[in-house]
């Protein structure tokens, strides 16, 4: 008995075989074995094309919506610390009650990062690294708020003390902070590329291409197999499912390249600028930092002073992905030369023992309009490739969402017209 019932299935599977093999003796088998092959390969090729679109735009609206907007936010966590930085140091050196515009800077510049940062745990995966450096970075920005609130009280006294709580907290800023926000910027870098990978959706579109390849051939073989047989030139119905799945080519070829030139443009014009120009504005941010601090440790040339060499030496205004701002990169480049001439006066004077004297150009209108004009040059270029980026991924989503439905809609109609043309043959042998 038991034997029996294991070998049933055997022999089902195998007469399942038999019969279908059977079917290429006879003109009817064969059309029926061409009509499966044509309604497979037709469902198949519009499930992919369906799947191919929708991951193209899932991807493309990821990179846009998520990807993107966490690289801005990095970017502005990084620069928003480190112009904290800069201005605490400088308002320190002003001494007693900090400038009223200082102090606002400063304080718009931990609100913007704040506000930065609680966007940004909206967009990093749960448990991942980035999240990680999120929350190291909200608890290290209250402690840096406490410290220079501390040192802003003992500046105010007149107490030496007031230094040395600065030096801490700018310490715990460019040593702690800012690396954290470095690394969440280089992960949102990551992000972005994967992002354009996703968008491309290659290994679906080769697959789609495979499908539509095999369906041509297997349309255009039947008709041929048909006018040999029948005698009949052309197969109306079949005619139509070739015309419509040559269609579908068309149609995927034209919004898959259009959707790549957008990604490429996207990259190219939009994020590999920003990550480039948001590296230079940190570095100059770094620059004035060092600057104040160097002056606010009254120790002459050190550390921070080679800091600031350090950061110089690697700005550069040039390169091909600032073609399309080259005039605001050279006004950053003529603003940043300018910077750099008033801070070497600025330490001839504080090593002439003059320190007054540099503590009053270093903050003082020359120095002020020189590095503004700069980070403004720096932000009009930011915004300008932001821009684009925007502008490049909206066009790149454009139309895919229409092949989502478009793809499956022509192939259903593809494997309607199939199947009437080879059902009025076969007709013919009953």
């Amino acid at each position: 008995m038991t034997t029996g019932l294991t070998r049933r299935p055997a022999a089902g599977g195998r007469g399942v075989v038999r019969r279908v093999g059977q079917l290429r003796h006879s003109s009817p088998g064969r059309l029926q074995l061409l009509l499966a092959i044509l309604l497979t390969l037709g469902l198949l090729t519009g499930l992919v094309a369906g799947l191919t679109a929708t991951s193209a735009a899932s991807g493309t609206a990821d990179l846009g919506g998520r990807a993107q907007p966490l690289l801005t936010e990095s970017e502005t966590i990084y620069s928003a610390l480190a112009e904290a930085d800069t201005v605490a140091a400088q308002a320190f050196l002003a001494g007693g009650l900090e400038p009223v515009d200082l102090t606002r800077r400063y304080e718009d510049a931990l609100a913007r990062a704040t506000t930065a940062l609680t966007s940004a745990a909206r967009r990093t995966p749960e448990g991942s690294a980035a999240q990680e450096s999120v929350h190291a970075l909200a608890a290290g920005t209250l402690r840096y708020t406490a410290l220079v609130a501390t040192a802003r009280a003992g500046n105010r006294q007149g107490l030496p003390v007031g230094a040395s709580y600065l030096a801490t907290a700018s310490e715990l800023n460019q040593g702690t902070l800012q690396p954290q926000a470095q690394s969440l910027f280089q992960f949102a870098a990551r992000e972005v590329d994967a992002g354009y990978e996703t968008a491309r959706s290659s290994w679906w579109l080769i697959l789609l291409l495979v499908l539509v390849v095999v369906l041509t051939i297997a349309l255009i073989g039947t008709q041929v197999y048909l006018s040999g047989a029948t005698r009949r030139t052309f197969n109306m119905p079949l005619l139509a499912a070739t015309g419509l799945t040559a269609l579908l080519v068309v149609a995927t070829g034209v919004l898959f390249t259009l959707q790549r030139d957008h990604l490429d443009s996207a990259g190219e014009d939009g994020s590999t600028p920003v990550i480039a120009l948001a590296e230079r504005r940190i570095l100059a941010l770094r620059e004035r930092a060092s600057e104040a601090l160097t002056l606010a440790a009254r120790a002459g040339s050190g550390p921070h002073e080679k800091a600031f060499d350090r950061a110089a030496e690697q700005l550069d205004f040039t390169g091909r992905e600032f073609d399309d701002v080259a005039s605001l990169m050279s006004q950053a480049g003529a603003r940043h030369a300018t910077y750099v001439d008033i801070h070497r006066e600025v330490r001839k004077l504080d090593d002439g023992g003059d320190y007054d004297g540099a503590v009053k150009l270093a903050v003082g209108p020359e120095a002020t309009e020189a590095f503004e004009g700069l980070t403004s040059a720096l932000d009009a270029a930011l915004a300008d490739r932001r821009a684009v980026f925007d502008e490049e991924i909206d066009r790149a989503g454009r139309g895919l969402s229409v092949l989502t439905v478009l793809g499956p809609l022509l192939a259903l109609a593809i494997c309607v017209l199939a199947a009437i043309g080879l059902r009025a043959r076969l007709e013919e042998f009953r």
